[in-house]
């Protein structure tokens, strides 16, 4: 599950499902389009259906699905919506996927602690938040439940408590100086 705003989607978000896809082994990786994140200014958000077209023009209906499911769930906190998927969908496991940026604000989320407790994560880097996020609070908190990433296939079959912090190269593109240029999200090049 790669939650977000996707104000709008862009290559970035497409680059870090296709590697958490390989370096995950995962069959599939959920765009989950948020309704309205709490932590973000609803001045220069899109509407809803603007920015889940911008994450469906970017999946493939294949293995990278665009989802309006926090939506029908009527959820704007990760936290009770994995809990809600948890219980929906009990044979599946799920991971959750983040840039590093996220890691970096974790902490501010509501009831992240149990969140981290409930699915495993795994952080992608984003350019200049690596270091902010590996030294953040909520790094700290679970540093003893960080996996390496060399095992980082095994990753999905955890439970929750456990997370690794992936290898990527690093996208600079921005949702905001997207939008601030005024440029459109381009459409993603095949893989």
């Amino acid at each position: 599950m790669l939650g977000g705003s996707f104000n709008p989607a862009h290559p970035g978000h497409l680059q870090l499902a296709r590697r958490a896809l390989r370096a995950l082994r995962l069959d599939q990786v959920w765009l989950m389009v948020s309704p309205g994140n709490p932590l973000k200014p609803r001045k220069g958000m899109a509407s809803f259906k603007a920015r889940l077209a911008s994450a469906r023009r970017l999946a493939d209906g294949r293995r990278i699905f665009a989802t309006d499911i926090e939506s029908c769930l009527k959820q704007r906190y990760t936290v009770r919506t994995v809990t809600l998927l948890k219980q929906r969908f009990p044979h599946v496991h799920f991971v959750w996927l983040m840039g590093a940026d996220g890691l970096a604000q974790l902490s501010h989320w509501k009831n992240w602690r149990r969140l981290a407790a409930l699915v495993p994560i795994a952080v992608l880097p984003r350019p200049g938040s690596v270091s902010p996020a590996l030294r953040g609070a909520a790094a700290s908190v679970l540093r003893w439940h960080r996996v390496p990433s060399r095992q980082s296939p095994v990753l999905a079959n955890r439970k929750g408590g456990a997370w690794t912090f992936l290898s990527a190269p690093q996208n600079d593109i921005s949702a905001t100086a997207l939008r601030e240029s005024g440029q459109v999200c381009p459409e993603p090049d095949q893989e």
